[in-house]
């Protein structure tokens, strides 16, 4: 699907995001053939802590989140920091779809067949200088659309933020998705603009996106700052590093059985992605870089 074409869709869309657009997008060939969970389970089962903890309350509360107009700032140590409306980053880009294993840090897994651009279509575009090192990003901040945000006890510190080294996002595995089956992006899952990184653990692939920036300096990101004993800087998929509090060995793909039937299934290194990526990691400790 061209950048036009795409953006024109994006600009049909009204601001209530209870609807959809359909998108169309190339094929990729580093999708995966393993069989795609079922789009209801996708939408109705994750972690979007903006709109409360439970799996289920993405979906419940997500409705009244307002995605158009939608706009990102890009800036930091770069020649050319800009404001881009949405529809004006996918002008210049062509999506493509990536059909992509995703594994959280909880156990469970999922095959989502995302539509995006590579992330690295995007940093060309504002020339990083030679001492960015490292790309952060952060979420809407929304108390009165986001319910998560409300209240006086609040489960993390917004706003929520992620951070990759700038090698990673520069890697043609790593995608800023803007759909997925076949439609634009539904609220819960990250509408209108999240980051997607296959071989991380899901809570790296961070969603809503309105800033991004390059920095020389390791960012702070959000579960590390909470728990770092728990959640490191690069929460890249490892069967041999367990959490404290569970084995990250095997996991439950969403779908196949639940409760006392859900089938196991062991974790692959990098999530199966180690073909691609473990060379950027080589001679790195991944014990000690969790």
């Amino acid at each position: 699907m061209t950048g036009g074409i795409a953006a024109a869709a994006l600009a049909m869309l009204p601001a209530d995001s209870g609807w959809a657009a359909a998108l169309e997008a190339r094929k990729s060939p580093f999708s995966t053939d393993e069989q795609q969970t079922r789009r209801a389970d996708a939408l109705s089962y994750n972690n979007f802590y903006e709109f409360g903890s439970g799996k289920d309350d993405p979906a419940a509360n997500a409705g009244s989140l307002t995605t158009a107009p939608w706009s990102v700032e890009v800036g930091g140590l770069v020649a050319k920091p800009t404001t881009y409306a949405l529809e004006d980053i996918l002008k210049f880009v062509t999506l493509e779809e990536r059909i992509y294993r995703l594994r959280c840090v909880e156990g469970w897994s999922m095959v989502i067949p995302w539509i995006g651009f590579p992330l690295a279509d995007l940093i060309s575009r504002v020339e990083p200088l030679g001492s960015a090192k490292y790309i952060t990003f952060e979420t809407l901040v929304r108390p009165d659309e986001m319910p998560g945000q409300r209240g006086l006890f609040q489960p993390l510190d917004w706003p929520y933020r992620e951070g990759l080294r700038l090698d990673e996002a520069k890697h043609p595995l790593t995608i800023l998705a803007v759909g997925m089956y076949g439609e634009t992006l539904p609220n819960q899952n990250g509408a209108p603009l999240r980051l997607v990184v296959p071989w991380k653990y899901g809570f790296k692939s961070i969603k809503s996106i309105i800033r991004i920036a390059f920095v020389e300096e390791q960012p702070p990101t959000t579960w590390q700052e909470m728990a770092s004993h728990e959640y490191g800087f690069y929460s890249n998929v490892n069967p041999e590093v367990d959490h404290p509090r569970w084995s990250q060995a095997t996991e439950r793909r969403i779908g196949e059985g639940s409760g006392l039937l859900a089938k196991r299934r062991p974790t692959l290194m990098f999530n199966g992605y180690g073909d691609e990526v473990a060379s950027l990691y080589a001679g790195l400790d991944l014990r000690a870089h969790y």
